[in-house]
């Protein structure tokens, strides 16, 4: 790979928006994998009861945050 090659392609990256949807869609899965984990970890702790609505709360809760340190 040349200099020039290497500039453009930076030149490139630093200029790219990129898509709010695919980031919108990567924070809900990610936020999603992580709050599972953490319930079931609690859960495996005897702290909270595994179940579909802790896993949900746990996900919007870091999904909001998450959005919100991004997005602001």
């Amino acid at each position: 790979m040349s200099e020039g090659d290497s500039n453009g392609f930076s030149e490139g990256v630093a200029s790219s928006q990129g898509d709010v949807r695919v980031l919108v869609a990567m924070n809900a899965v990610l936020s999603t994998l992580f709050a599972w984990s953490i319930v079931w970890g609690l859960s495996f702790l005897g702290m909270v009861e595994f179940g579909v609505i802790n896993v949900a709360t746990a996900a919007i809760v870091l999904f909001a945050m998450t959005y919100l340190v991004t997005m602001t």
